[in-house]
């Protein structure tokens, strides 16, 4: 893990983000995970992390360790989760959040739509994350990317103006949050990538891949932004890192 994040600040990244699919960190894998906090802090990068459900100990320790953003998502709203998701609970994943929040990290939910929700469970997502306490400082949007094999696999697609729309919605709710363009954007076409730009999407998730789904290739983000006027925060080089659109 710290060899490719010195790859990837050696190639211009400013932020690491490592994940495990883990309902929560184990005994045994927890002090691991600290050690590369640490390492990848050393290398003088932003970390991010997803790991699951915290406990109060874990979050301080994390705090402790270094790490700068902490990624967990609501996924849906409350009322079509369990359709979902039967691993945690609602209110799991927002104690989660409050742990991370209280003990001074970032904070980064946001969810995914395509799942066979409703127009309402799309509001309901946002409701919920435009009312926590603070504003997620990240408020990553997921357009569903359907794999062989899963229960989700034969859902029907979302219409593109409605995915626009929630990333509007996003935007005029949480007006300080970066609304990140996230998973799914393989699958878009250059005119509903735009659009979600122009509706307030202001970065995206850039790389090779967003954990197992494919990303854009590079030559195709910087095609379309030179297309569209848009420019980069930084250089676009490198993988793992957030780009900033406008």
């Amino acid at each position: 893990m710290v060899a490719q994040a010195r790859i990837a600040r050696d190639r211009g990244a400013s932020r690491f983000c490592m994940g495990a699919a883990w309902k929560h960190p184990s005994e045994k894998d927890f002090p691991y995970v600290l050690d590369m906090v640490r390492q990848v802090r050393e290398l003088g990068m932003e970390t991010c992390m997803t790991l699951g459900a915290l406990s109060s100990e874990q979050t301080a320790a994390l705090a402790e360790a270094g790490l700068d953003y902490y990624n967990h998502n609501l996924d849906t709203s409350p009322e079509y989760y369990g359709e979902i998701i039967t691993t945690r609970s609602y209110q799991e994943r927002l104690e989660t959040l409050a742990r991370v929040r209280d003990a001074g990290m970032k904070v980064c939910s946001g969810g995914i739509v395509g799942m066979g929700e409703k127009a309402e469970d799309r509001v309901g997502l946002l409701q919920q994350l435009a009312n926590l306490p603070v504003h997620p400082d990240s408020v990553p949007i997921n357009n569903l990317v359907k794999v062989k094999g899963t229960p989700l696999q034969d859902t029907e697609e979302i219409d593109p103006f409605d995915f626009i729309r929630t990333i509007a919605v996003a935007r005029i709710l949480m007006p300080q949050s970066y609304v990140r363009l996230s998973a799914g954007r393989q699958q878009m076409n250059d005119q509903t990538q735009a659009l979600c730009f122009m509706a307030g999407a202001n970065s995206i998730f850039y790389g090779d891949k967003l954990l197992t789904t494919p990303l854009p290739e590079e030559h195709r983000d910087i095609a379309l932004f030179d297309r569209l006027g848009l420019q980069p925060e930084r250089p676009i080089t490198g993988d793992h890192r957030f780009y900033s659109a406008v």
